[in-house]
C-alpha cells in the first residue's frame, strides 16, 4: 500500500494498493476535485499508478473507491493520531 494520505479535516485516509493496481486511471478521470494525479512510478508490474496529489480537495465523495474495477483504493475515516498531528504541525 502506498504512504495514506488524510484530507484536510483528517478525516479520510486514502490508500492506493500498489499491488492491485492497473493504472487505469479511472480514479484519475472520475474524481470531481482532481485529488489524484498519475505518477511517473511504476508497480512491480509496470503499470503507472495514481497518486493523491491534493489530498485538501478531497469531499469524501468515494467515487474513486466504489468505481475502481481492482479495489485497489481504499478510503478510510477516523482522526488523526497524536503522530500525524505532530508531524503535521512541522510540516508547515
Amino acid at each position: 500500500m502506498s504512504p495514506g494520505q488524510r484530507n484536510k479535516k483528517g478525516t479520510l485516509l486514502i490508500e492506493i494498493n500498489s499491488n492491485l493496481c492497473k493504472g487505469c486511471d479511472i480514479c484519475i478521470e472520475l474524481c470531481p476535485t482532481d485529488v489524484f494525479k498519475k505518477s511517473e512510478k511504476l508497480n512491480r508490474m509496470g503499470y503507472y499508478l495514481p497518486v493523491v496529489a491534493n489530498m485538501k480537495n478531497c469531499t469524501g465523495c468515494r467515487l474513486c473507491d466504489l468505481m475502481c474495477p481492482e479495489m485497489a483504493i481504499v478510503i478510510t475515516e477516523g482522526q488523526k493520531t497524536d503522530k500525524e498531528k505532530s508531524r503535521q504541525g512541522h510540516d508547515n
